[in-house]
């Protein structure tokens, strides 16, 4: 191992650990952000995929781990394997993240060339500078702190195909179940709430994602000369998708409860307009607050409409439309019935005797993170170290089908979701960024949770 040393007395002197390692944090994260590790081959080479895996093999071996080695998925990806041993009588922790990214999207919206971490306005910007390399190299850098000082066991696993949603690492796991059996499972690809409040998700919303089709007429038809009586097809279907809510934009679907409340920490509204990007002058949707209609509620999101383009368009009545709907659900809402229930409400709102088909596309559960276990103490600690403030909970709208599988596999295990992300990094969109102090104290707080759970796992 390399800059290993003995460990911390205290929480101060593995801050100052940490933050002599922020130079070597930011020259790895210039390396990985520097390699396209986009896991879709249509669009970039697989062997970016596969030489960022063997970055991060090596490095996570540099840092103290045994025998990290690649290993294939069934969806064809590599996922980064590794571990330590306990030392008697010590518990064994699981740290999690992904080396694959998101495609650029919009070059031209890019304040700073995507592939290349640039620093502006104290924010390191590139694709995967928060979703998430820098999670990695947060991971890295507790180690690092960290040194031969490690009290508990460590499973290692930085899957390849996060991004792409093939499910390579679900499968992979419950047939690997020993290779990857850890007390607590520390899964980083999340974050704070803000920048400075420490924060671990508690609950993630499931999915259920349809496409609806409409037909009306045998075939496009000239509207001069049928328009008015021709039942419009794509008229039809907004109509439809309108249905989905009510007069103040809330989801309102038949069968599904749309009255939860979100008892944790809020969302301050005009912290969310401005992080969501909102417009002067937009309203907000739905009512309640703006925690509940994020996590405690379902949301309906129409992702995209197949119609004729206004560039190009004829003076036709449209014969047929489709739009894929996704609607994302809250802990304690079935997938396969909020599914059901999108698909009947669909069907049923279908106007002037139009031909309404649904096709299921796919569905994700949802996921609720048990909260009184020692890990959560442990990590109540060190983030009342590292931030100064006690921990928060807080949900995420988005799905990590993972954590689920996880759960299921190791029933017995805590599972922690943290990491480098808020809401200012912009993941999956351009000019990502992630602030440098985010993960030089998520380290920290890595660092001592791992010091932290020792303790309390013993007594």
């Amino acid at each position: 191992m390399t800059e290993q040393t003995a460990g911390p007395d205290r929480p101060a002197d593995l801050a100052a650990r940490v933050a002599a390692l922020m130079p070597r944090a930011k020259a790895d994260l210039a390396e990985l952000v520097a390699m396209p590790s986009v896991a879709d081959a249509r669009q970039f080479p697989p062997e970016h995929c596969r030489r960022t895996a063997q970055w991060v093999a090596d490095a996570f071996t540099d840092a103290g781990l045994l025998d990290v080695h690649l290993a294939e998925t069934p969806d064809g990806s590599s996922a980064v394997i590794g571990h330590r041993p306990a030392p008697p009588g010590a518990p064994t922790v699981l740290l999690y993240s992904h080396y694959d990214v998101q495609p650029p999207l919009d070059d031209a919206a890019w304040q700073s060339p995507p592939f290349e971490l640039t620093e502006r306005d104290g924010r390191w910007y590139g694709r995967g500078a928060a979703d998430c390399k820098g999670n990695i190299v947060m991971h890295l850098t507790a180690l690092r702190a960290l040194g031969d000082d490690l009290p508990v066991g460590l499973k290692l696993v930085v899957e390849g195909s996060e991004e792409q949603g093939t499910g390579g690492l679900e499968a992979y796991v419950p047939d690997h179940a020993d290779e990857l059996r850890a007390d607590a499972l520390l899964v980083c690809d999340t974050g704070n709430a803000a920048v400075g409040v420490p924060t671990a998700t508690t609950v993630l919303r499931g999915l259920a994602n349809v496409v609806v089709t409409v037909d009306t007429l045998a075939g496009d038809m000239h509207s001069g000369m049928f328009g008015g009586p021709a039942p419009d097809a794509l008229a039809a279907l907004i109509r439809i998708l309108d249905s989905l809510r009510d007069a103040d934009g809330g989801t309102r679907i038949q069968g599904l409860e749309n009255d939860g409340s979100w008892p944790d920490l809020g969302y301050d509204e005009q912290q969310f307009r401005a992080d969501a990007g909102v417009l002067d002058g937009v309203a907000l949707l739905g009512s309640g607050t703006v925690a509940d209609r994020l996590w405690a509620r379902p949301a309906v999101t129409v992702l995209g409409i197949d119609c004729p383009p206004v560039v190009g368009s004829a003076a036709a009545v449209p014969a047929r439309a489709r739009a894929r709907v996704s609607l994302r659900v809250p802990p304690g809402t079935d997938p396969r019935a909020a599914a059901a229930a999108l698909s009947a409400h669909l069907e049923a709102a279908a106007p002037w005797g139009a031909r309404v088909a649904v096709a299921p596309e796919s569905t994700g559960s949802p996921f609720r993170a048990a909260t009184d276990g020692p890990a959560y103490g442990a990590l109540d600690r060190a983030m009342r170290d590292a931030y100064g403030k006690p921990v928060s909970y807080l949900g995420q709208g988005g799905s990590i089908p993972l954590c689920n599988v996880l759960a299921s596999t190791f029933p017995d295990a805590e599972l922690i979701l943290m990491g480098v992300e808020e809401p200012r990094c912009l993941i999956h969109a351009p000019n990502e960024s992630v602030d440098p102090t985010e993960i030089e104290r998520m380290a920290l707080v890595e660092a001592l949770f791992l010091h932290n759970y020792a303790q309390v796992a013993r007594s």
